[in-house]
């Protein structure tokens, strides 16, 4: 049995409405020594963002229902300030003048998929830190 102490640092928020997406992004952070924690919308993600303590944010941009990651922006902005330079957004669309406008108006490092782990892991590490 290995006993390692570890700092408890708070979990990264990943919002993400595919599973796939999910489970390769929570392998990738944990096997970097990342806690995670997940929610599969937006909505799911505002609500554990408005209860719980996060180290940083990772978003997809495009989701299905009534939030997606530029209203869960919007949201940390004006809720979550001390989280604004800790959010990394992930898109499939970034072709989309939208969501083009979106990036470039905000700034938010984003991660184009399909992506790989070490393109993933430099973002997380430039905007998080290594945990």
């Amino acid at each position: 049995m290995n006993a390692q102490r570890q700092t408890v640092i708070a979990p990264i928020l990943l919002i993400e409405d595919e599973p796939s997406v999910t489970a390769f992004l929570r392998a990738a952070l944990e096997r970097h020594g990342y806690a995670v924690a997940n929610a599969a919308s937006g909505a799911e993600g505002l609500k554990m963002l408005s209860g719980g303590n996060y180290s940083g944010v990772i978003s997809d941009i495009r989701m299905p229902g009534a939030v997606n990651g530029a209203e869960v922006h919007a949201w940390i902005q004006k809720n979550r300030p001390e989280l604004c330079a800790r959010i990394i957004l992930i898109s499939g669309d970034t072709a989309n003048s939208e969501t083009q406008a979106f990036l470039a108006h905000s700034g938010t490092p984003c991660i184009e998929k399909p992506f790989r782990v070490q393109e993933l892991m430099t973002v997380v590490e430039k905007t998080f830190g290594k945990p």
